[in-house]
């Protein structure tokens, strides 16, 4: 085994070191060999599928016509059931009319191929019948197959399965077998029409002509099932019915139409499968599986002898085609690269010219990952910084204002509003804090908006309302903090500063499909749509009082650099008609919101 490994060792070392002119020439004897031996082992699969064809499409075109000799013979049948029908039974009133005469012509044009012809009523009482007229004693025709199929499927023709007649006394030929075409009828009585079954029993000596003369290769047979796997007819179908043969005819009643190979008691076959239009039978063509015989050995010998004949033609096409293929390689790993795909693997593979240039690219991709890390990296950094100062853009006057009005509160006696007020402060700034983190739950957001306009609140006296909801399942989702206090500060300058007693302001969190939606509405002043359409211009010069817009830009811009273009504000807004501040951002439960999350000082 050492002395193997030596040797493959030595060869391969060899090998990198060889031109392309010396690959070529030693190649050169191996392929032809590789070749025949390929060539070979290919043919004779090729003779083999090419017989498994043959045999296919020879069943095929057998089937074929069968099928079209069946399905004449079939179609006569419902000919001779339409005529009955429309011809017949439309066209005579029961109580002063008589079926039979008329049923007995049909009878005598076609008693080749019918045993009876007979029309029931809906509860199963005979109307009319030819030729057979007397009923079995033990007979309940209501209680059939046929006459229930035909009952509870009106629109369609029915065909049962073969079987021994046994519904009218037959003396000449006691068991005689039939197949049943049945049909839902309208009888007329009395000017009124009611429901009844056609009955036309076919014999199934005309069948069995059909199908057994079919002469299909390598002493194959034919046999027709229905839908469930139940014979029709079978060559040795009085065998299978004693138990001395079986067939798989379970198994092909599952086959779609066209040929299958199976194994069935041992033995490879070939089953072809065509199915009988309307009536839901299928003809199935079964055909042993043979090896090949002399007229294929003679092929497989011809096409050797033309593989020599055109081996050297080919030979040069090949060996340059394997030659170049760690070059194809090699440039198939820099389209992917040039693509934008990572972790491209240039293998090193084929002479030493080509290996060379492979280890030069793979040191230049490597070299460019390198610096590809580097830039993201600083683009993460510049990124987290200007989240960073945006999340730093927080209105010092709200807290000098707020501090003021305690100070005027504590010295007017009104201590009480003065806790509320510190006391809504306190849990503000908690929130806002919240540990360093930007990612906070809807909760803690909404709960922070909430203090935000108690102070406010107090502040202008109650001059408005606030009323801030959540649709159930909404709050355990997460969201960027700070995004709903500076919209309510704005709506408050811009929508509440001239409001008397019935300013009102909204928060309604809810989720519209993958996304958060928050909306702040007002019924404020409003302003005009292209006035709205300004506050979130990223050009637009920062104007530093109260209500200038900047924070609603400030909340816009960090949305989308947390979660992406997509997401952000809308505004809506009317003059006199108020303002609607819509929040768009991605519904994140708690693992989701873990990967947008800022950790910073506790």
């Amino acid at each position: 085994m050492s002395i193997f490994r030596t040797f493959t060792k030595r060869v391969s070392a060899g090998y990198r070191k060889m031109s392309i002119q010396m690959v070529l020439s030693l190649s050169f004897t191996a392929v032809a060999v590789a070749g025949i031996l390929l060539m070979g082992l290919s043919l004779i699969w090729r003779f083999s599928s090419t017989s498994q064809q043959m045999a296919a499409e020879n069943s095929q075109r057998v089937l074929a016509q069968v099928n079209l000799n069946l399905d004449s013979y079939l179609r006569r049948m419902m000919r001779i059931s339409d005529a009955v029908y429309y011809s017949v039974i439309k066209n005579t009133d029961l109580s002063g009319g008589n079926l039979t005469s008329a049923m007995n012509l049909l009878y005598e044009e076609n008693r080749d191929d019918l045993v009876s012809i007979a029309a029931f009523d809906s509860h199963g009482d005979l109307v009319a019948s030819v030729p057979l007229s007397s009923l079995k004693g033990d007979s309940r025709p209501e209680e059939s197959a046929w006459f229930q199929a035909a009952m509870g499927n009106m629109e369609n023709l029915h065909f049962s399965t073969p079987h021994v007649q046994n519904l009218f006394n037959d003396p000449d030929t006691p068991y005689r077998w039939v197949v049943s075409l049945s049909r839902h009828v309208q009888l007329t009585r009395d000017g009124s029409t009611e429901n009844g079954v056609l009955l036309v029993d076919m014999s199934f000596v005309g069948i069995e002509q059909v199908c057994q003369d079919v002469d299909l290769a390598s002493g194959g047979y034919l046999y027709v099932i229905d839908g469930d796997g139940e014979f029709i007819y079978h060559p040795r179908q009085q065998l299978i019915y004693a138990g001395l043969l079986e067939e798989n005819n379970l198994v092909a009643a599952s086959y779609p139409d066209g040929s299958h190979l199976e194994t069935f008691q041992g033995q490879q076959r070939q089953v072809t499968v065509k199915t009988v239009g309307y009536t839901g039978w299928k003809l199935v063509g079964v055909v042993p599986t043979q090896d090949s015989d002399l007229p294929g050995l003679f092929l497989f010998g011809l096409s050797l002898l033309l593989f020599f004949i055109f081996l050297m033609a080919f030979l040069n096409f090949r060996i340059s085609a394997y030659i170049s293929d760690p070059i194809r390689r090699l440039e198939q790993s820099i389209k992917e690269l040039e693509s934008g795909r990572e972790n491209v693997e240039i293998d090193e593979a084929g002479c030493y010219e080509i290996q060379r240039l492979s280890h030069t690219v793979r040191s230049m991709v490597s070299t460019m990952r390198h610096l590809m890390e580097d830039i993201i990296e600083q683009e993460g950094q510049k990124r987290r910084s200007e989240l960073e100062v945006l999340q730093s853009q927080i209105n010092p006057h709200f807290l000098y204002n707020t501090l003021d009005s305690v100070i005027w509160m504590t010295e007017s006696g009104r201590q009480e509003e003065a806790i509320q007020m510190v006391t809504s402060l306190a849990r503000l700034f908690r929130i806002a804090l919240s540990r360093g983190n930007s990612m906070i739950p809807l909760a803690d957001e909404l709960e922070h908006a909430r203090h935000y306009m108690t102070i406010q609140q107090i502040r202008y006296k109650n001059r408005f309302e606030t009323k801030i909801t959540a649709q159930p399942g909404t709050e355990g989702l997460y969201t960027l903090k700070l995004i709903v206090q500076p919209i309510l500060e704005n709506a408050i300058y811009h929508g509440m500063a001239s409001a008397e007693d019935d300013g009102l302001i909204s928060v309604t969190a809810y989720r519209q499909g993958d996304d958060l939606i928050i909306d702040v509405a007002d019924n404020g002043l409003g302003m005009r749509p292209e006035v709205a359409a300004s506050l979130l211009d990223e050009n637009r010069p920062d104007v530093r009082t109260s209500g200038s817009g900047i924070g609603v830009r400030n909340v816009h811009q960090r949305i989308r650099l947390t979660f992406g273009p997509q997401y952000g504000l809308t505004i809506l807004s009317e003059p006199d008609e108020g303002t609607l501040v819509r929040i768009r951002i991605p519904a994140l439960n708690q693992d989701e919101a873990g990967r947008y999350q800022q950790e910073g000082p506790p």
